[in-house]
């Protein structure tokens, strides 16, 4: 298992990897489902970042973002999620490949921060690092990078965000 990275590392990404063998893999969930059903929990999803961002208002996490980001797309290359086990796990990857839009960028599992987790990438992204459906993208997307209130900010090198410690 490879693993990619560790808590207090930034993965450093200059080049972007290359498509899988066979290209990016078709969805078998037809448009005219996937749209609808995205556009339907979108308020759902907007309302529940508001209250996340009342929360950290509230409650300050222990380092604040600061920077913008530079367009690269490099964080729509590696994008971890957790290995599927039973069945809501099963549909959590279905959600996550036939809705969202991500594909497997390796057949194989791999380790992160202990855990074992899937490399994803996002079909939607465009030759110049912008989002090809910026408007109804997926939830890790409008929270990335991660500033959690435990453990250490997820952030990769070179994408225009900074974390420092809040004073």
């Amino acid at each position: 298992m490879l693993k990619i990275y560790s808590e207090s590392e930034e993965l450093d990404l200059e080049e972007p990897p290359l498509e899988p063998a066979g290209g990016i893999p078709k969805q078998w969930m037809p448009s005219w489902i996937r749209w609808p059903v995205r556009i339907l929990i979108l308020p759902i999803i907007l309302l529940d970042l508001f209250a996340q961002k009342i929360a950290r208002i509230l409650i300050a996490p222990p380092y604040k973002k600061v920077g913008k980001c530079l367009k690269r797309g490099n964080c729509c290359h590696y994008i971890l999620l957790p290995e599927a086990k039973g069945l809501l796990g099963k549909l959590f990857y279905i959600w996550n490949t036939q809705f969202l839009g991500f594909y497997r960028r390796y057949p194989e599992v791999h380790e992160s921060e202990g855990k074992r987790v899937y490399v994803m990438g996002c079909r939607y992204l465009k030759k110049d690092g912008r989002c090809g459906h910026y408007h109804l993208r997926p939830v890790v997307c409008r929270k990335w990078p991660m500033i959690e209130y435990f453990g250490h900010p997820r952030i990769i090198k070179g994408c225009g965000f900074k974390a420092i410690p809040r004073e």
